[in-house]
C-alpha cells in the first residue's frame, strides 16, 4: 500500500495545485471522490485493467461520475488515464482532501460510541477537540454497542481510546504482564 501512496502523490499534489489557482477546492474534492468512490468499485475495477475498454470511454465515465466536473478535472483524469494511473483515484483523492483540510485548517473527526451522542455532547467534543488541535472540527459519528461505554475518537494518526472495552483490554495487558 506504501508504493500506491507514494506514486499518488504526486498526482494529489498537481491537483490540490490547479484547484487551488482556481479556487475551486470544493469543486474538485468533490468530483475526486466520486471519482474515487466510482473506481473503488469491483466492476469498474476490471474496466480499468481490461485492454478492450479505451482511455477515452474511461475518462467520460469517471469524469461523468462527480456530476459535472469542469475541464481541468476532466483533463486531470485524461491524465491519470493516459499515464495507467486510474486505479490510484482512492488514494489520489485522500491525499487530497488532507491537504485541503491543512490549508483549510480543519481536521475530520470520527467519533464512534457506544450509544448515540446527543447534538450537546457533540458540540462539547467538537469545542474540547478544537482546543486540543487548534483546528475546525468536522464530527462524524457511528454506534459500535460492543464498545460497552465510552468512545473512540479517530483524527488522523491521533487515536483516543475512551471506551470501556479499551480500558478492559488495556488492564488484561497489565495484569498479564
Amino acid at each position: 500500500m506504501a508504493e500506491r501512496a507514494t506514486i499518488a502523490r504526486p498526482y494529489a499534489r498537481a491537483a490540490f495545485s490547479a484547484a487551488r489557482q482556481a479556487s475551486a477546492l470544493p469543486v474538485w474534492s468533490q468530483a475526486l471522490q466520486a471519482a474515487a468512490a466510482f473506481a473503488g468499485d469491483e466492476r469498474v475495477e476490471q474496466l480499468i485493467s481490461s485492454p478492450k475498454v479505451g482511455e477515452d470511454q474511461l475518462v467520460e465515465l469517471l469524469a461523468d461520475a462527480g456530476g459535472k466536473s469542469g475541464d481541468e478535472v476532466r483533463n486531470f483524469i485524461r491524465l491519470l488515464a493516459k499515464n495507467r494511473r486510474l486505479a490510484l483515484l482512492p488514494e489520489i483523492a485522500a491525499q487530497f482532501e488532507v491537504l485541503r483540510a491543512e490549508v483549510e485548517n480543519t481536521a475530520a473527526v470520527e467519533v464512534t460510541s457506544a450509544v448515540p451522542l446527543s447534538a450537546e455532547q457533540q458540540a462539547k467534543l467538537a469545542a474540547a477537540l478544537k482546543t486540543r488541535l487548534k483546528r475546525d472540527i468536522q464530527i462524524s459519528t457511528a454506534v459500535d454497542p460492543t464498545l460497552l461505554g465510552g468512545a473512540v475518537i479517530r483524527c488522523g494518526d491521533l487515536v483516543i481510546d475512551g471506551s470501556i472495552k479499551g480500558r478492559l483490554a488495556q488492564l488484561q495487558t497489565e495484569l498479564s504482564n
